[in-house]
């Protein structure tokens, strides 16, 4: 009698191991489906000059930039990015960071850190949830590292595993050397690193990232990394495009992380003639480029009108200002062509 307890009780064992067996396998699929679900957007790296996605296509990413998060906080909402998505046909947006007060940009990080990593979180979200791109963009013109190391770990650590989010670690450097730059990324990037080995990080270059020949004397040696170029069509012609080119044939790959189609002061008239010379050069070379800006200010470059709605999901015709048309037309194409 006992042995046959015995031999049933070993059956019973067996079948429940066969079972828990079966359950952790079909969970463990499961849990990798889910991942991939998560993860429907393509992983970026950097090979040369290029931007790519994880099998080897060209990826050229265009999309509006949100304005300064200090003082055009009602668009960081998901109804925006969404907006920005399904009716401007954007594959990328980007959370602009205000980094420190300076003339009327006020509250920013220095000030108040939990509401700017909550903003730029608001809209990581949404663009993870949309299948978006999105660059976190230190928004600094002064060499802020130890509160740059400060943003970065905290979002670093929430987004590290997100192959939808790129680092823009500082925005645009003023009159400042390509060797100091370089020793403030050299000191940011390991920290971003540690929670984010694999993600794309965008390099500021010197003089409003307009000097990008000098980075390419003496790039850092750190992969996935892109430079930035920024241009505002009214001012910057040829000159920096053949900047641009001597980056470019020296081996630099570059981002178009900014940009608008006025003067440089981000006012005056829209230079129709100019921005087209930009967007058949940032076509024959496959950059990726941001427009400047999802904001309501009296000035040229901020696209929204004041009496626009918070929710870009509400935004009409009248609310959209000519750049802001502009842009949208320049998102729809660039992105149905590549």
């Amino acid at each position: 009698m006992k042995k046959l307890l015995f031999f049933a009780a070993s059956a019973a064992a067996l079948s429940s191991a066969m079972f828990s067996c079966k359950s952790s396998a079909k969970s463990e699929t499961s849990t990798n489906e889910t991942q991939q679900e998560e993860q429907a957007i393509s992983p970026l790296h950097v090979d040369g000059t290029a931007l790519l996605f994880a099998d080897g296509d060209t990826a050229v990413l265009t999309g509006p930039s949100l304005g300064w998060h200090s003082n055009w906080s009602r668009f960081y909402n998901a109804g925006t990015v969404k907006a920005l998505k399904e009716n401007w046909g954007a594959n990328i947006t980007r959370a602009a960071i205000g980094a420190h007060d300076t003339g009327d940009i006020v509250g920013t990080y220095e000030t108040d850190s939990a509401t700017a990593v909550n903003l730029a979180s608001a809209v990581i979200d949404a663009a993870i949830d949309n299948d978006m791109y999105v660059i976190c963009d230190w928004h600094s013109h002064e060499n802020t590292l130890d509160n740059a190391k400060k943003f970065f770990s905290a979002i670093s650590e929430k987004y590290g595993d997100s192959p939808n989010v790129l680092y823009e670690i500082w925005n645009e450097p003023l009159e400042i050397k390509w060797q100091e730059i370089k020793d403030y990324a050299g000191q940011l990037i390991p920290v971003i690193r540690k929670n984010a080995p694999n993600s794309v990080i965008i390099v500021g270059t010197p003089r409003w990232d307009q000097d990008v020949d000098e980075a390419a004397k003496d790039p850092l040696n750190f992969p996935n990394l892109l430079y930035s170029l920024h241009y505002y069509a009214g001012t910057h012609k040829d000159w920096l495009r053949d900047k641009a080119n001597k980056a470019l044939d020296s081996g630099l790959p570059l981002i178009i992380s900014e940009c608008g189609s006025m003067d440089h002061t981000g006012d005056g008239k829209i230079d129709y003639e100019s921005w087209n010379e930009w967007i058949d050069y940032a076509d024959r070379n496959n950059l990726s480029m941001l427009m400047w800006d999802i904001a309501d200010k009296n000035e040229t470059c901020s696209m929204i009108e004041a009496s626009a709605s918070d929710n870009g999901m509400e935004w009409k015709e009248e609310d959209l200002k000519e750049w802001a048309k502009l842009a949208r037309k320049t998102t729809k194409d660039r992105n149905s062509r590549h």
